[in-house]
């Protein structure tokens, strides 16, 4: 069952998707987390799993990643946990990090060990489009794990297209060629977003990458059918006593201004 297409054909707009680290801010509050963001109005959440050098991510998700790994977390216990409320968790959950620690876990075992913990889509930003078509797709789609692509503004219609056609999912569009966490300024980059409706791709698109209020979080679903949330939401569970009730405050503030 692809819960990512069903969750388009019931919602395509304001779609609203929030990443996390798993294991952050302590090693066993990954199912608190989703638990909380489901309850709370979170449409699509993305796992992210810690990692020593994570070139896209800005200095908070950078220092949440550190955390966890300090914490213990790894590929292996993030499975565990996530095993544990598959079937409590609905919405639909994807897997985002970096190649080098799914290939030492093993990419067969990796592709096999996420769909059994109920995980529908992953993102590994430094995986290229043609490693991913060529050596590595046959993994992800033998177990219905839709894999997800970036683009940037610097990104070519011709390789857009190409990522439309080996896409499944939606399209992750980076607000700007910079790293997670910066304020992205959306009005300049009206034409980018543009450019990719003109193209009539096959795959939704949602926003990414400094997205943090409600401002801009409207402003993103203008243009695409929703958008992604990480660092702001990470700064507001952080330091959390209660993280349902920060949860619950944080997507307010999104949803509702």
């Amino acid at each position: 069952m692809d819960f990512i297409q069903k969750l388009f054909e019931k919602k395509n707009k304001n779609v609203l998707s929030i990443y996390f680290t798993a294991g952050f801010p302590n090693l066993n509050d990954t199912q608190k987390i989703l638990h909380s963001l489901q309850n709370r109005g979170a449409d699509l959440v993305e796992v992210g799993m810690p990692y020593s050098d994570p070139l896209a991510d800005g200095p908070v998700i950078q220092n949440s990643s550190m955390k966890a790994l300090k914490n213990g977390m790894t590929i292996k216990k993030l499975f565990e946990q996530l095993s544990e409320i598959k079937d409590e968790i609905k919405i639909p959950l994807i897997l985002m990090g970096y190649l080098n620690p799914v290939l030492q876990y093993g990419l067969n075992r990796f592709c096999a060990h996420a769909k059994n913990a109920g995980i529908s889509g992953i993102i590994l930003p430094d995986l290229p489009v043609p490693a991913y078509e060529n050596e590595y797709q046959k993994a992800f789609t033998e177990n219905e794990l839709d894999f997800i692509f970036l683009i940037t503004p610097e990104t070519s219609e011709e390789r857009i297209r190409k990522i439309d056609s080996l896409s499944n999912g939606f399209i992750y569009a980076v607000s700007s060629s910079s790293i997670t966490g910066k304020n992205a300024d959306l009005k300049a980059q009206e034409n980018y977003f543009k450019r990719i409706n003109s193209l009539k791709l096959k795959n939704k698109i949602l926003i990414g990458f400094g997205i943090r209020n409600h401002q801009s979080f409207e402003q993103a679903c203008e243009h695409a059918a929703g958008a992604i949330i990480g660092t702001a939401y990470i700064n507001a569970i952080e330091q959390a006593e209660n993280i349902d009730e920060a949860t619950k405050i944080f997507l307010n503030s999104i949803l509702k201004g």
